[in-house]
């Protein structure tokens, strides 16, 4: 039986990236680049110690902290944790990227690690694109998946249309983390997987109206959160270039890929309509078993990355009722209280089980269907109840901006319907151990 308890090497690993977070992404810093309030302005850039500006990958509206980001891939190379070390990566496996996962989920850290170096490395492993691995692993692009980050493992995706010469039209909305790609992987109709290079495709924050009929307008698709950057068709080497409005009869320069940025519920993990007007692309492979591959390791890590908030939420409220005094004794003292915080270590504790179990499912090959599923049938509630109870136990300084609380509370309730709800989860599980439905 395999040992789920974390190794030498993956408490060392722990160690490194949680150290790098305590100094590089505290909750002032994720506070000042998510913004303030809701005025959709970035924060001070004072707050956020680190950060360059504009402080983000990508263009604004993409949150992601770039001066972090470059160390977690070119310092430490966790991009390539998953890419074998024949193409310039880590040669680990789900295992230790899990442990990332934990420790970025503990400081809901702003960096797209969980779409490019887990999701859309699997599906480039699938379909064996070994120069855009080459370049994951070293930190030097970041790619999205174009599929919904709802989507479940088993369920269906949105694919786009291939016209004439190999030209990709069709519009992807939700796309996890688009905004700061440099290569979006996009599954079409004909069933392949292409990969569409944007170079620093990203979209300015500002609002403005999109076409009357809901298609993308000039300020992008409708319940956008601002208009977009678009860039021309793709070069012969693959590369493009903004577009221009004064080609001839606005044909040979015409828009071809325009990233819009939704309305996020979760400010670090960004979601974005991808809308492609005869942007070419690459073939990589078939796009069914490549997103299926991406979506089970996504769903299946992105347990720890919820065990992550859960058991930072626990551990702050538990520090917080300890200290604070209410009738001359510590509140964390008071019986009713500290039954709320058992039954929370209980579920924080099962869902470590559940989490460790789906990371090695991946790792070892052992049945991971399974793995995943059960784990995601249950992540979801924990993170979501835990955050919600150290919101609740944390008084009227857990209700203010100023305390990070929100911001795991926020990436809970979006974890909780990424690459498929519990409830989808638990259809999954039936079907595996052959359970007649109610």
């Amino acid at each position: 039986m395999t040992d789920l308890l974390h190794s030498e090497e993956e408490e060392a690993l722990r160690a490194a990236v949680r150290d790098l977070l305590t100094d590089r992404s505290t909750a002032a810093s994720v506070l000042g680049l998510v913004g303030s309030g809701d005025s959709g302005e970035p924060g001070e850039p004072g707050m956020s110690g680190e950060l360059e500006a504009p402080g983000v990958l990508g263009a604004p509206g993409a949150s992601h902290d770039r001066a972090l980001w470059r160390t977690l891939t070119a310092g430490m190379g966790l991009a390539g944790l998953l890419i074998p070390e024949e193409l310039d990566g880590q040669g680990a496996s789900h295992r230790e990227a899990a442990v990332v996962l934990e420790e970025l989920g503990r400081a809901v850290a702003p960096v797209p690690y969980l779409t490019s170096a887990v999701v859309a490395t699997e599906a480039l492993l699938e379909c064996g694109a070994d120069d855009l691995l080459r370049d994951l692993a070293s930190g030097t692009a970041v790619a999205a998946l174009c599929v919904g980050l709802h989507t479940a493992p088993t369920a269906g995706f949105r694919t786009v249309r291939v016209g004439d010469g190999a030209l990709l039209y069709g519009e992807l909305p939700g796309i996890a983390d688009a905004g700061g790609a440099d290569v979006l992987l996009v599954p079409a109709e004909d069933g392949a997987l292409y990969a569409v290079a944007v170079g620093a495709a990203g979209c300015a924050g500002s609002d403005g109206p999109a076409g009357t009929d809901g298609s993308a307008g000039p300020d992008g698709p409708s319940g956008s959160d601002g208009p977009a950057r678009s860039y021309g068709p793709a070069g012969p080497d693959g590369s493009t270039r903004p577009a221009r409005s004064d080609g001839p009869e606005g044909t040979d320069e015409s828009t071809a890929v325009t990233v819009v940025p939704q309305v996020s519920l979760d400010r670090t993990r960004p979601v974005a309509t991808v809308v492609l007007a005869g942007a070419a692309g690459r073939r990589l492979g078939e796009a069914g078993p490549a997103v299926r591959r991406a979506l089970r390791a996504g769903a299946g890590l992105l347990a720890s990355e919820q065990l992550g908030l859960a058991d930072w939420a626990l551990t702050e409220t538990v520090r917080y009722l300890t200290e604070r005094k209410q009738f001359n004794r510590p509140v964390g003292g008071f019986q009713a209280l500290k039954h709320r915080l058992a039954h929370l270590w209980l579920e924080t504790a099962q869902l470590r089980a559940a989490a460790r179990a789906a990371a090695d499912a991946l790792a070892t090959g052992r049945e991971p269907d399974l793995a995943v599923a059960v784990a995601q049938a249950y992540a979801a509630g924990v993170a979501v109840h835990a955050t919600e109870e150290a919101l609740q136990l944390h008084g009227g300084i857990g209700m203010t901006w100023e305390h990070p609380l929100h911001l795991y509370l926020k990436r809970a309730k979006a974890d909780s319907i990424a690459y498929g709800t519990a409830g989808a989860h638990r259809e999954w599980v039936g079907e595996l151990v052959d359970l007649a439905p109610a």
